[in-house]
């Protein structure tokens, strides 16, 4: 097994991290302030969204200069110190890399606007007008048309984000081989691998045919998701930088089947690590769509979920498991309770995640149960994502009141507000303004929360530490028990005559169920366990790990 199968990766986003001089945004020195806590976690690898120079249209995947530090995180030297402080930890550093679309502003966008004969303007996907007006009927991510006019080259660029993110053209062999330079560059200061931003994305169908619109996924997808030239793509990097740099790598692969994801993870075909995919995270989506206040049928999730466990393993791939991130909700406030039960939510979702096959991640303040920010205001959002589709679904004759209430469920600005420290003034994180203003009202913070023994924090430990020593945890086979139960996830993992069963009670009710011969309890969410010799007593968003017979 490599070694970061058996590893816990742990997210930092950096503009909410730690600012360690007063500017109110999180900074390089503010994450080398923390490497204590970290390790203290047992935290073996982080993964940094962007730090790039960017004019920040979309919190940093706008990259504008590959090759800097943006000054608001600090610089190179700052960045080269937070390596060799991390390694000294043994902390390995992943970094985000965003290669399927720059910012406007970078140098070679630049340079495309100067003319259809610029060897640049190749770099990018621009097409002629059909009939007077865009190439094809797809649809940006952030709303609206995925293309935009330049009056001076009467062109369209494609962005199937931001407008002002243009997508590459990866057709072009000259850009390929700039990008390969400048993943070097990064692998030679010592960085131990990459997360791929929107990776199966980079390959579009030459023809740019129009989607046909008959499912809310017929957008655009169909012709550039997993497109035609993706996995040779992929396998290039492979071997001119993660091979060669023995990189740890993870694709972000949304709207990605099983059989593809396999594709990209199984080692033999050298291409990634492992795979990000979002089905389950998609689970409160109101026909298909994501901007609808949204409920979830346990029965739906355990099936996603079940499915990528067993099909990744048979087919050799390797799963990423997580339940929030950087783009996702608070996955408490999400999924269970984020009021009464809030720890035993947040323990719950940590055993149900690390019992799983995969590498598991942390999204920052996971740890310590931090939850929605509950925003009530427009103005108080500054993701181009949320306001984008605020003003989209004012145009479709929403009221305020739901949409407001759809962005406290659905916003991704949910998982970016500061990490909270402590109980002084904006929980510990600047001694400034914040960039994005903290749950002030909240009492949940790493000083009042994370010490005691019984803690969510020393939950997570606790979990770290397990997978290391239990193989089971890593290679055992997966089994979902009661498909059709609504209140109750039961799983089980086997290596060998090893038997580990999994049960969380996903409900605010207590449940009984039939239950095994339990040979341990290895670990759980209360202070005791409910359990006879053939059945277990499950209180509210209750959560066990047992050894069975």
């Amino acid at each position: 097994m490599k070694w970061w199968q058996k590893a816990t990766v742990y997210q930092i986003y950096p503009r909410s991290f730690q600012d360690s001089n007063g500017d109110g945004i999180g900074d390089i020195n503010g994450i080398i302030q923390r490497l204590d806590y970290l390790q203290d976690l047992g935290i073996e690898l982080i993964w940094l969204t962007p730090m790039y120079v960017s004019p920040g249209r979309d919190n940093g995947y706008d990259i504008a200069d590959y090759y800097q530090i943006d000054p608001i995180f600090g610089d190179l030297a700052d960045f080269e110190r937070l390596l060799k402080e991390a390694h000294q930890r043994g902390i390995k550093i992943m970094m985000d890399m965003v290669v399927n679309h720059t910012s406007d502003q970078h140098r070679w966008f630049q340079e495309s606007l100067k003319g259809k004969d610029n060897p640049y303007h190749d770099y990018y996907l621009w097409r002629d007008p059909v009939d007077g007006h865009e190439p094809n009927n797809w649809l940006s991510k952030f709303s609206g048309s995925a293309w935009e006019y330049v009056p001076a080259l009467n062109q369209y660029y494609l962005h199937l984000y931001e407008k002002r993110m243009p997508d590459l053209n990866w057709r072009n062999p000259q850009l390929r081989e700039e990008i390969y330079q400048m993943m070097q560059f990064w692998a030679d200061l010592g960085i131990d691998g990459l997360r791929l931003d929107v990776i199966n994305n980079i390959s579009k169908d030459k023809d740019f045919p129009n989607d046909t619109f008959e499912t809310p996924s017929d957008d655009g997808r169909n012709f550039y998701t997993n497109g035609p030239h993706v996995h040779e793509y992929i396998h290039e990097m492979y071997e001119r930088v993660f091979g060669p740099n023995n990189f740890v790598t993870v694709g972000e692969l949304s709207s990605t089947p099983v059989s593809e994801a396999i594709r990209y993870t199984n080692p033999e075909r050298e291409e990634l690590s492992m795979a990000f995919t979002f089905h389950h995270v998609k689970v409160d989506y109101t026909g298909g769509k994501k901007w609808t206040l949204g409920q979830y049928r346990l029965s739906d999730l355990k099936r996603i979920l079940s499915q990528w466990q067993t099909e990744m393993a048979a087919g050799g791939g390797w799963n990423a498991l997580f339940w929030s991130n950087h783009d996702q909700p608070r996955s408490i406030s999400r999924f269970l309770d984020d009021g009464q039960y809030r720890d035993q939510s947040a323990k719950l979702l940590a055993l149900v995640e690390f019992g799983l096959q995969g590498t598991p991640y942390i999204y920052q303040g996971e740890e310590i149960a931090m939850k929605n920010a509950n925003f009530t205001s427009i103005d108080q959002y500054q993701d181009a994502e949320s306001i984008n589709a605020y003003h989209q679904m004012l145009a479709d004759g929403i009221s305020e009141d739901l949409v407001i209430k759809i962005l406290q469920q659905k916003s991704r600005e949910n998982c970016r507000i500061p990490m909270q420290w402590d109980m002084t003034t904006n929980h510990g994180f600047t001694t400034g303004t914040p960039w994005l203003q903290p749950v002030v009202a909240d009492d949940y913070s790493v000083a009042t929360k994370a010490q005691a023994p019984d803690s969510v924090f020393a939950f997570y430990q606790q979990l770290v530490a397990l997978r290391k020593t239990e193989p089971v945890l890593i290679e055992g086979q997966y089994q979902l028990l009661a498909p059709e139960d609504e209140a109750v996830y039961t799983y089980q993992r086997q290596l060998g005559d090893k038997k580990v069963r999994v049960i969380a009670n996903f409900t605010d009710q207590t449940q009984q169920r039939a239950n095994a011969a339990v040979k341990a309890v290895m670990m759980g969410n209360y202070p005791d366990q409910q359990l006879t010799t053939d059945q277990i007593t499950l209180r509210p968003y209750e959560a066990v790990m047992l050894e069975i017979e």
